[in-house]
C-alpha cells in the first residue's frame, strides 16, 4: 500500500552536527590577500540538528527539526540523540501534519534501537523504511544541511555557542518559509512524488496505486 493509500506524509529524516568553527565558502577579499577568519572554536560547544522533510502530494512541503546542545561530562563524554528523542520528534510531526507517517532513514543504531522498532510497531499510523547504506544522496535532508553550511554559517566568527544556536535556529527558520527549497532538496535526490488517481473499482478490479515514490537515479 503506498503513502497517499494511507493518506500519509512521506518523511525523510536526518541529524548534523554543528561546531564553533564555521564551514568555510568563497567570499571576497583584496587581490593577493587570503581572507582570514579568527574563531574561537572549541571541540565540545556543538549542536546537533534532527530534522524532517516532510512530503505529500497535494500539500505544502514542511521541515521539522529538534536541537540538541551537546555537553561534556567528565569521564562520559558528551551526550547525544536517545532513541526516545527520535520517538519524541516523531510524535511531534504527527501532530503537527495531522496524519499517518512513513518514515524513511538510514541504519543508524539509534534508529534501529528495540524501544523504537516496538513504539513503530504498536502504531498503525507510522511506517519505518530504512534507507540503504551509505546513501546520504538519496535523503534529501541532506540539502537542508547543505544550506545551512552555505548560507548563513559560512565564514562566520561565533561569539559563543548561544550565537551558534541563533544563527542555525534563523538559518533553519527561513528554510521552513521556503517550502520550495525543501522541494529542491527533494529533487536533488533524484525522486519525485507523483500521484495517479484510483480507477473506479467498476472499470478495474485491480486499482492503480494512488501514489508513488519514484526514482530518476536510474538503479
Amino acid at each position: 500500500m503506498t503513502a497517499a493509500a494511507l493518506g500519509a506524509y512521506i518523511v525523510f529524516e536526518d541529524e548534523a552536527g554543528f561546531s564553533m568553527t564555521p564551514p568555510q565558502a568563497r567570499t571576497w577579499g583584496r587581490r593577493g590577500h587570503t581572507p582570514v577568519v579568527r574563531v574561537r572554536g572549541r571541540s565540545w560547544r556543538r549542536w546537533s540538528i534532527a530534522a524532517m522533510c516532510c512530503y505529500k502530494p497535494g500539500e505544502t512541503s514542511r521541515l521539522i527539526y529538534r536541537p540538541h546542545r551537546h555537553r561534556k561530562h567528565k569521564g562520559k563524554g558528551r551526550d547525544t540523540f536517545a532513541w526516545s528523542d527520535y520517538r519524541d520528534l516523531v510524535v511531534r510531526a504527527h501532530i503537527q501534519l495531522r496524519a499517518p507517517i512513513v518514515l524513511i532513514w538510514d541504519n543508524l543504531n539509534t534508529h534501529r534501537a528495540a524501544g523504537m522498532r516496538e513504539y513503530a510497531a504498536a502504531h498503525d499510523w507510522l511506517t519505518i523504511i530504512q534507507l540503504p547504506s551509505y546513501a546520504p544522496d538519496l535523503n534529501p535532508v541532506e540539502g537542508v544541511w547543505s544550506l545551512l553550511r552555505r548560507g548563513p554559517l559560512a565564514n562566520t566568527a561565533f561569539t559563543g555557542d548561544e550565537h551558534l544556536e541563533r544563527t542555525l535556529r534563523r538559518g533553519l527558520r527561513h528554510i521552513q518559509l521556503r517550502p520550495d527549497l525543501i522541494d529542491g532538496c527533494l529533487a536533488g535526490t533524484g525522486f519525485t512524488l507523483t500521484h495517479q488517481p484510483t480507477q473506479p473499482q467498476e472499470l478495474s478490479s485491480r486499482p492503480r496505486e494512488p501514489c508513488l515514490l519514484r526514482s530518476q537515479l536510474g538503479h
